[in-house]
């Protein structure tokens, strides 16, 4: 990928395209949060609930201060961890003076920084995005990008195929209830949050 196609990726994202992208775990359909026609055709593209909110990813810890996240010790405590960047995502509480218009609506974030340097050079260009799992609603995320398309309610505006994908999917910790929840297990195991949270 050279730098010019990183940054024509970069601005049909920031335009309002719907983009099929890889990221360190599996593909994701992203979006610009600025643009609510954009979001509401990705929900369709993967028959998701509208009632469920889309995951964020950023680049860096300070894209994700601008969000206006509370960062507690358990949060800290996690960023400062070797799993992050990685396959850790985090459930933040949001600080709702603080926060951009297209979170006024939302009392907590689940955000992630990916270890993969495609999305980390895209996330610089774009700020942060909503990111999720490009399959279907109910069904598995497949392992290639061209499987991926197949398998939503229509065509994203772009596709980015990288090769294969890991197909595990980020572990999930709230870190809004203390003491931290681990919400969903996937690359990290249960054992290994608890030893960095705790010292286990």
């Amino acid at each position: 990928m050279t730098a010019p196609a990183f940054h024509e990726i970069a601005d049909q994202i920031k335009a309002g395209a719907v983009a099929l992208v890889p990221t360190d775990t599996v593909y994701g359909l992203a979006v610009s949060p600025e643009h609510p026609q954009s979001i509401q055709r990705l929900y369709r593209l993967k028959r998701r609930a509208v009632s469920k909110n889309l995951p964020i990813m950023v680049a860096s810890r300070e894209q994700l201060e601008e969000l206006g996240a509370d960062l507690n010790a358990a949060a800290l405590r996690m960023l400062d961890s070797r799993y992050i960047p990685g396959p850790v995502s985090l459930v933040l509480s949001l600080q709702t003076k603080k926060t951009p218009n297209w979170l006024r609506y939302r009392d907590e974030i689940a955000v992630r920084i990916p270890n993969d340097n495609f999305m980390l050079k895209l996330l610089r260009l774009t700020g942060p995005l909503l990111v999720t799992s490009a399959n279907r609603s109910g069904q598995a995320t497949p392992a290639s990008a061209q499987q991926a398309a197949e398998q939503l309610e229509g065509a994203p505006d772009l596709i980015v195929d990288l090769g294969q994908r890991k197909l595990v999917p980020s572990t999930l910790v709230n870190c809004r209830v203390m003491p931290p929840k681990i919400e969903r297990v996937g690359a990290v195991s249960t054992e290994e949050i608890e030893r960095h949270l705790y010292g286990r």
